[in-house]
């Protein structure tokens, strides 16, 4: 099998499947926030944590919608491994809180075999495409060591901490800024593993297999910010970790955009053909200066121009 970093088809289908799942779950949580015990696979309060994993849909969503065209695997083989440890928690959730769920929604049903499936196609998926998977450049654009080691830490923090509500929800929710079921807080949790994503930065530091998930990210944040906004009600501004969590949060989109700024400036800056070859031949021709016989090579003066008189005697 060539080793030149496509993206099988398989994986692309899983994606195109997946995809209209993501968006309608968003389009429930999102703008009908209130209505989730109607609308949704478990009556969801109060609307902060509907709108929250609605962030995490659309994120996705459009991580999948970027899978299907993308040419190659580099830029996506991360997302796939988080998406398959946020599926497994979720499926290792409805499992433990199985009473909870509105067995008699169809949209319960929908979830459960997303679930008890996703995690197993995801993960299939990576691992298929790992037997094409490119060797990296040597010359291609790459975080430097600042941005390295701050994504890796943020991503790790985001690993433990959702880790921590999953395994340990009632002693979050003594903590956390909003009202939290048991069920909802191992919800929380997986999204927030989702960003233990950003610890693959350790191994690969290029900057293509970083930008997708980063704007990922903004996507996904952007949304959380926006919901907060809309549930501000909803937060008890007399725990300190409401502050912390909205203060990094907008901290990490501010030095996400800047990032992305930045970087993307860099790889423009690579891919203006000629670039390179424009600034060796400013410093060629240096060396030159135009005579009215013609131009003439002041490191070589001994060799005369040919044509317009100019003929060697």
């Amino acid at each position: 099998m060539r080793r030149d970093d496509h993206v099988l088809v398989s994986t692309r289908l899983i994606a195109l499947v997946i995809i209209p799942f993501l968006v309608g779950a968003f389009v429930i949580l999102y703008c009908f926030p209130r209505h989730s015990a109607r609308l949704f696979a478990w009556p969801i309060k109060p609307t902060m944590t509907s709108m929250m994993l609605a962030s995490a849909y659309l994120g996705g969503a459009y991580f999948f919608v970027r899978a299907l065209w993308e040419r190659h695997w580099s830029a996506i083989k991360t997302g796939f491994l988080s998406v398959a440890l946020f599926a497994s928690l979720l499926g290792v959730a409805t499992g433990v809180h199985w009473n909870v769920f509105s067995h008699h929604r169809v949209t319960f049903w929908i979830w459960a075999t997303l679930y008890f499936t996703t995690p197993f196609l995801v993960f299939g998926a990576w691992l298929a495409n790992r037997r094409v998977a490119g060797v990296p450049a040597p010359d291609e654009l790459r975080l430097g060591t600042s941005a390295r080691w701050i994504i890796g830490t943020i991503g790790l923090l985001a690993l433990v901490q959702g880790l921590i509500m999953f395994v340990t929800p009632g002693l979050v929710i003594l903590f956390w800024p909003w009202s939290l079921a048991a069920l909802s807080c191992r919800v929380i949790g997986a999204i927030f593993c989702l960003g233990g994503s950003g610890l693959a930065v350790f191994t690969d530091s290029r900057w293509s297999t970083v930008e997708l998930l980063l704007q990922v990210e903004m996507i996904m944040v952007t949304l959380m910010l926006v919901a907060a906004v809309r549930a501000v009600p909803e937060f008890d501004p007399h725990k300190a970790l409401t502050w912390l969590l909205g203060g990094g949060f907008i901290a990490i989109l501010a030095g996400s955009v800047y990032l992305w700024v930045v970087m993307t400036a860099r790889a423009r800056r690579r891919s203006v053909p000629g670039q390179s070859g424009e600034s060796e031949d400013a410093g060629l021709l240096k060396g030159m200066t135009r005579t009215p016989r013609g131009t003439v090579d002041l490191m070589h003066p001994h060799i005369r121009p040919q044509g317009d008189g100019g003929c060697a005697r």
